[in-house]
């Protein structure tokens, strides 16, 4: 798969930043992953946890309120 853009992996209104933070946690968990099997990985673990998103078999949750003002 080609670098999918950011545009085509979210959907309705969610953030980029969220989706940064769920592909490094998601690559984290590949890493972690294949480090217990004893697998050597061809390609990179963000490459891997991007093309997950990209491909719908992970999905972001994200909290109703993100983004929004936050009040004191």
């Amino acid at each position: 798969m080609l670098r999918p853009a950011v545009n085509e992996i979210l959907k309705n209104g969610e953030s980029p930043y969220s989706l940064v933070v769920g592909v490094a946690k998601r690559a984290r968990q590949i890493t972690d992953e294949s480090e217990e099997e004893r697998k050597i990985l061809v390609d990179k673990p963000v490459k891997l946890a991007v093309e997950e998103f990209a491909e719908g078999k992970v999905k972001l949750v994200e909290a109703e309120d993100i983004g929004k003002d936050v009040e004191e």
